[in-house]
């Protein structure tokens, strides 16, 4: 063992196992021609050390850094937490590490996004809405040749390695799903204008409502920007006027949990007065009480695809067509039939 707390290095695994230094840099390194029985030894010898190798001596040796990155844009915390968490699974036991880049305004400073990714030494890259989107920042990793994955793009198909799902039908199942408990006038809080889903998501309500004749009112439509205060805010203005839905639609979780807070604040039961319906079924969802109905986007599954794309990618291998996720109702207490007044 190492002294102290000197950490252990590679020439101490060398002595221990018997071999020389460069042994032991070969089977850290994954070379051809190693036998099991040298491979053994030092493995066991850098247990017993408790020696990890250096990831950035090795990507020093190879021309790579094992850094990829995570770009995304001020969302909902619980939507972070899942991203990271899909690529942190895949990229568990691999050389890879993962360098989280949160940027406050894609659209203001995409020259920045680029810079940043650029300066970090990134092998790849990870691009969640809106930068998923963004053609400058998509124009500035193509010129600087940095691979990289986009997380439901909703343009320039084939650009990059891409995983989705069908965000349309999503939107419209559970604005369906709202209408057939009886509900016709439904208000809608929309997402941040910068992110391509929230008019994803809007123009889904609309052909929903439209399909089962229900009229689509401006005056029940208020901005949010994905974020619980925008939701409870918006719900306010909602409740506050004299035509009040029986429903709404929020196009994520914290907002339709803002949404829930504003109205019981102001005298409104949750599900008796006010159905509310979520999307994306983030862990605020599951937590809240009445639990929120939403519709099930999978994050973390769409985040473990696009850095198994990009480790495969950087491997030389082939990483396979843009992969489509499935989305699901989830049915929970938060909407019922309208109130007989109504």
């Amino acid at each position: 063992m190492a002294r102290g707390n000197k950490r252990s290095t590679i020439v101490d695994v060398a002595k221990l196992a018997e071999v020389s230094p460069k042994s032991v840099s070969r089977v850290f390194n994954n070379e051809p021609h190693i036998t099991p029985a040298l491979r053994k030894k030092v493995l066991r010898a850098a247990e017993q050390l408790n020696y990890h190798p250096n990831v950035m001596a090795q990507g020093l040796v190879r021309r790579q850094s094992y850094l990829i990155g995570l770009v995304y844009e001020k969302p909902s915390p619980s939507y972070v937490v899942e991203l990271q968490r899909g690529a942190l699974e895949r990229l568990h036991g691999e050389r890879y590490r993962l360098i989280v880049l949160p940027v406050e305004s894609v659209g203001d400073h995409p020259k920045d996004v680029v810079d940043t990714i650029r300066s970090a030494a990134l092998d790849g890259v990870i691009l969640a809405p809106p930068a998923a989107d963004h053609p400058d920042v998509l124009d500035g990793l193509v010129q600087a040749r940095i691979p990289f994955a986009r997380i439901t793009p909703q343009s320039r198909e084939g650009l990059g390695l891409a995983t989705t799902m069908d965000g349309i039908a999503a939107a419209r199942e559970i604005a369906e799903h709202v209408i057939g408990y009886g509900h016709r006038r439904i208000a809608i809080i929309k997402g941040d204008p910068d992110h391509p889903v929230s008019a994803q998501r809007l123009i889904a309500y609309r052909a929903a409502f439209e399909e089962a004749g229900i009229e689509y009112l401006p005056e029940l439509v208020e901005a949010g920007d994905f974020s619980f205060e925008s939701g409870y805010e918006a719900t306010k203005r909602i409740l506050s006027r004299k035509l009040r839905p029986t429903a709404i639609l929020a196009q994520n979780d914290d907002m339709a949990v803002g949404a829930i807070s504003a109205a019981r604040e102001l005298g409104f039961e949750v599900p008796g007065d006010l159905s509310v319906a979520g999307f994306d079924d983030s862990e605020i969802a599951r937590v809240v009480w009445p639990r929120l109905t939403t519709v099930r986007q999978p994050v973390v599954e769409m985040a473990h695809t696009a850095a198994d794309m990009l480790i495969r990618q950087l491997a030389g291998e082939d990483p396979g067509p843009t992969v489509v996720h499935a989305h699901s109702l989830i049915e929970r207490l938060t909407v019922a039939a309208p109130p007989a007044e109504a």
